[in-house]
């Protein structure tokens, strides 16, 4: 049974009008830019919708007290909806783009904003005529969690207008009586005793502003002021040389831990665990009396520290276990993925029929979408552009496979949301298809040389991103569809807020990625010895190249020169990389992207932290293995055979798989989240009835200021991360003056016991979000 919206249809609020849509636009900014500094350090992203919506109830609430107007239910999910584009592009945009430079390719921004616009806005086309069949007709079988959820917190806010629509659109005859007086009367009584102010949500937001200011300042005060030390670390010496343990105490990570939970959390842990205090230990005790380095390694490993050890073979092994969890927990979705195409195709079938026949009657509000010509001409378009695009080195064929295996997954990934999520929707799994079958396709076609790199990752980019905001799409129009929204009014406003974070998220990684690139010269200092950064030997032919690039960033004021840049992807001539050649064809600096880099140390000593970057890893691994069998397969095998086991044990692959790739000391934060959401949950367990269901606890946990909280941790966090990188340049010698005050005079961020005594303020951050999370502070009013 289809249900009544909270505004019925015969209802008109304000909708779609200027101030939500600029709003909402701006919050999807903000957002996509945390969500896409997240899904370079860790590889996921956390839903964004729950909090722009509490945002928007509450600044429209302050914009009342101020003398200006409220916003309507439908308005604030406008906000809402426009800003939800943000995360789901930046989660494509992170787990595909950053692959180009480790292919050694430049990262041109032009082709960052291509796809991000085009896999953005075909998503969301192709999903469109899908609405009718997967959100009104199979309401009862499709629930959209997290889009239901919304409408939750959009009813309980909605303003004193909205309400009064709700109440006068019910019909008394329909609900009986109750204690002597209809349902209509019973609300206009709650209306009028209920304030205004909407207290909780004004708390709930208290709680979102609150970890976000929260995580800005104490990001602040460690990555810029160097108050203390951001990755506390203990090296073991004999007999357990080569283990480690480490922690970056970011209140980013730590809120990420929050909300995905204790298992997850532990898991993804563990393989961090099995990485820096097995895998490292054990190459470290058969390899330290080897007489010369072991490929793919470099140099010796009894010279080797554990990340030496762990850049040149565990980063293999996890990549093999992540493309093995990943290709897992694909083929587990491929019976629901088999029967969502096959319903996905009859439901554009049956919406397409209802489309046709709305034409000959009058449609209400609630079931207006963008015409149907309005979706195909658009789509048309873009393919159109995608082809011409030339960045994106695409041709005939590429276009062909981007709109097959887009219309594929994009009907699967929106089937899939109202099944079991976004966070449960395997996306880097259908990615990793894309990926395979574009690969073996340009393999047996003969398409194996590096220009065709760039047209199987554009592939990839664009349905990945297309596949994301598919979902995202979902979510939203469920959401509209509970609370009575016009579809069209937020098609259109999601549409333009994917086109604005598309546009404003390239640069942002850009700058993330110079923000932490190194210019190594030829001969580098390691540990205090001058060490060989590329072979002396290696030498270009000048005339073969034509672009010329100055020094970025705070190594930019002491060479103003513009060299000639050769991407080299010939082993035979050096390691493959970007470089920075004179004018007589030697290379002076290797080129060390802050994405996947290497190179942490300047000439000049100061300390850089690079983005691991792990799915986009495993993209370009997929693809240099397939066309070129680049890789050492020994060590991938070995990833392999990792995931296979744990899937034999029952424990899920993937999450252990990206903690192996990823260092232990992103990975321990994120287990410390969990550990205080188990706390939690275990406290709020007390209050419900014996036979509580466990997502029934984290349900009612889901509820609490402490997730919100860890919304605001991970946006202040990551905000300032993205602030501190735009300005390194500007602020560099400042810079170096904080940084060397602090290594003199600053006992938390060095010396002796440093390590200790800088876990003290990441234990008070840690303390502040368990006390949101048992409501002590920002708790609910009786």
């Amino acid at each position: 049974m289809t249900p009544r919206p909270y505004i019925p249809a015969e209802k008109t609020l304000r909708e779609l009008t200027p101030a939500p849509l600029v709003l909402g636009t701006l919050l999807g900014v903000i957002f996509g830019a945390s969500s896409l500094y997240l899904v370079l350090k860790v590889g996921l992203t956390v839903s964004a919708s729950i909090p722009v919506a509490v945002i928007s109830i509450t600044l429209f609430r302050i914009f009342k007290k101020l003398g200006l107007r409220d916003a309507t239910i439908l308005e604030d999910n406008i906000v809402q909806t426009a800003g939800s584009a943000g995360e789901s592009i930046a989660f494509g945009i992170g787990v595909t783009m950053p692959a180009i430079m480790i292919l050694g390719f430049d990262l041109e921004i032009t082709r960052v904003a291509l796809v991000a616009v085009l896999g953005g806005l075909l998503g969301i086309l192709m999903m469109i005529p899908l609405r009718r069949a997967l959100i009104v007709d199979q309401h009862e079988e499709l629930k959209y969690p997290e889009g239901t959820a919304c409408a939750e917190v959009l009813k309980a806010g909605a303003s004193e207008e909205s309400r009064k629509a709700h109440f006068e659109g019910l019909i008394p005859q329909e609900h009986g009586e109750l204690e002597g007086r209809t349902p209509l009367e019973q609300d206009k009584t709650d209306l009028e005793k209920a304030p205004p102010e909407a207290p909780e949500h004004e708390m709930g937001a208290g709680a979102i502003f609150a970890g976000f200011g929260i995580g800005l300042v104490y990001k602040a005060a460690m990555e810029a002021f160097k108050s203390w030390k951001d990755i506390p670390e203990k090296v073991f010496g004999a007999p357990y040389a080569g283990a480690s343990v480490s922690a970056e105490i970011s209140p980013e990570l730590l809120g990420v831990g929050y909300i995905i939970g204790p298992r997850i959390a532990s898991i993804m842990c563990a393989g961090g665990v099995l990485a820096y205090l097995v895998l490292i230990p054990m190459i470290k005790f058969f390899g330290d009396a080897l007489p010369m380095p072991l490929a793919p390694g470099h140099e010796l490993i009894s010279k080797m520290g554990p990340d030496e050890i762990r850049g040149a073979y565990v980063l293999y092994i996890g990549a093999g276990a992540v493309a093995a969890g990943g290709i897992i927990s694909l083929g587990r979705s491929l019976p629901t993925i088999w029967h969502g195409l096959r319903a996905g195709l009859g439901d554009l079938r049956r919406g397409q029929g209802e489309a046709k026949a709305a034409t000959n009657r009058e449609v209400p509000r609630t079931e207006r979408d963008l015409p149907i010509k309005v979706v195909l001409w658009g789509s048309l378009a873009l393919v159109i552009a995608i082809v011409l695009a030339t960045p994106l080195r695409m041709n005939i064929a590429g276009a062909v496979l981007i709109v097959l295996f887009g219309f594929l997954f994009v009907t699967v990934s929106s089937r899939l949301t109202g099944e079991i999520g976004s966070s449960s929707n395997p996306i880097s799994g259908m990615t990793v298809a894309t990926l395979l079958l574009t690969c073996l396709i340009f393999l047996v076609i003969g398409w194996t040389g590096p220009t065709y790199y760039v047209t199987a990752l554009s592939v990839g980019a664009i349905v990945c991103i297309a596949a994301s905001n598919g979902g995202t799409t979902s979510q939203d129009l469920k959401t509209g569809f509970l609370i009575g929204a016009t579809p069209r009014a937020q098609q259109i406003a999601i549409l333009v807020g994917a086109l604005a974070s598309a546009i404003a998220l390239g640069p942002i990684l850009l700058k993330l990625n110079d923000a932490a690139t190194v210019y190594v010269p030829q001969v580098e200092m390691v540990d205090g010895k001058p060490a060989d950064a590329f072979p002396k030997t290696m030498h270009v032919d000048p005339k073969t190249l034509d672009v010329r690039e100055r020094l970025t960033g705070p190594q930019a004021a002491g060479d103003t020169h513009a060299y000639l840049v050769w991407n080299n992807q010939d082993e035979s001539q050096g390691p493959p990389a970007k470089y920075f050649v004179g004018d007589d064809g030697t290379p002076k600096y290797l080129v060390d992207p802050g994405i996947n880099g290497t190179h942490a140390t300047r000439p000049d000593g100061t300390k850089v932290t690079k983005f691991d970057a792990p799915k986009a890893t495993l993209m370009s691994y997929i693809i240099k293995g397939i066309l070129n069998r680049q890789l050492p397969w020994g060590l991938v095998l070995l990833g392999v055979m990792i995931s296979v086991v744990l899937e034999m044990s029952g424990i899920p692959s993937l999450a252990f798989a990206v903690g192996v790739y990823l260092p232990l000391s992103s990975s321990t934060p994120i287990l410390v989240g969990g550990a205080v959401r188990w706390l939690v949950d275990k406290h709020t367990r007390k209050k419900l009835p014996p036979t509580a269901t466990p997502d029934e606890v984290s349900a009612e946990g889901d509820k609490s200021p402490g997730v919100l909280m860890a919304s605001g941790y991970i946006a202040g966090g990551a905000i300032a991360g993205i602030v501190i990188a735009f300005f390194a340049g500007v602020t560099s010698g400042l810079q170096a003056k904080i940084d060397a005050w602090a290594s003199a005079h600053n006992p938390l961020f060095a010396g002796a016991h440093a390590d200790l005594l800088s876990l003290i303020p990441f234990a008070i951050l840690t303390m502040i979000l368990w006390a949101a999370g048992r409501e002590l502070i920002f708790g609910r009013r009786a």
